[in-house]
């Protein structure tokens, strides 16, 4: 089935093009059996990565807020940072001693979107924790990290919204919460805390729409940056949440780095599973 998508760029998108082409599931669309097994299998698969980054990444900042820490792993998956040590440092003393050269030095480690979003990423992060309190370590339940969820996103819902706390920077300190707690994030199988709806992830939705694999067209934009809309969050975590009941054994973490490495056009996600 043709769908209006670019040239494949990983292994993920190679064999979903192949699935496509041969058909068998409905108006000719690829089998969603065989769909869901290729996101379940690239999902866990880059989530086995994603729980080590996450570790060392905590692990070279003990003593720092484990919160900063998880705001600059966001920063990273959402493609505006390269993953290193050094940045999460760089980030980390940015926030915590509002420190201009170590921001400057972080937005160092840019990708081709350029240092400004990290800049712009970090002045935000710095208003935003100034304005909520959250605890010393990182929850250990679910429904305890959403309702922290739902205090972070207080400012962000009123007037004085933080500069470039958008959906993506809203939500990605918690997904990286989660990865930092592999247990933990394995029993998620309903949207609570929520994960980021946009990027790569909106991508991958609108492919399974397109193909016929999903009944619902994912609300909002691609765009990881755009304003924080609070209901795109929730539709689109929902449509996380229906895939996951495909199975029984993945996480909705899983089927949101499944999602994104069908989504994603970073060249570097060939080398990722």
């Amino acid at each position: 089935m043709k769908i209006s998508m670019p040239k494949p760029i990983n292994k993920t998108q190679v064999e979903f093009s192949k699935l496509c082409e041969m058909g068998g599931g409905q108006n000719g669309g690829p089998v969603v059996h065989k769909v869901m097994e290729l996101l379940r299998s690239s999902g866990k698969k880059l989530n086995r990565s994603a729980y080590k980054t996450a570790a060392e990444h905590l692990e070279e900042n003990t003593g720092a807020s484990p919160w900063h820490v998880c705001f600059s792993i966001g920063l990273c998956w959402g493609h505006l940072a390269k993953a290193e040590i050094d940045f999460t440092q760089h980030v980390v003393r940015a926030i915590a001693d509002l420190d201009d050269d170590e921001m400057v030095a972080a937005s160092k480690y840019h990708y081709e979107r350029g240092p400004d979003p990290i800049l712009n990423s970090i002045r935000g992060a710095r208003a935003l924790f100034g304005m909520v309190t959250l605890p010393e370590k990182l929850p250990n339940s679910l429904d305890v990290l959403s309702q922290v969820q739902e205090r972070w996103f207080g400012p962000i819902l009123g007037p004085k919204r933080p500069p470039y706390i958008g959906s993506w920077n809203a939500t990605a300190m918690f997904m990286a919460a989660l990865f930092a707690q592999p247990g933990l994030a394995a029993t998620q199988i309903s949207p609570k805390p929520v994960l980021p709806p946009g990027g790569p992830v909106y991508a991958g939705l609108k492919m399974l729409f397109q193909t016929g694999v999903s009944s619902k067209m994912p609300d909002g934009t691609a765009l990881d940056d755009a304003g924080f809309e609070p209901g795109v969050l929730y539709l689109n975590n929902n449509i996380f949440a229906e895939i996951r009941d495909k199975f029984e054994d993945w996480s909705i973490l899983d089927v949101h780095s499944g999602l994104y490495m069908l989504g994603t056009r970073a060249p570097q996600s060939a080398n990722w599973v």
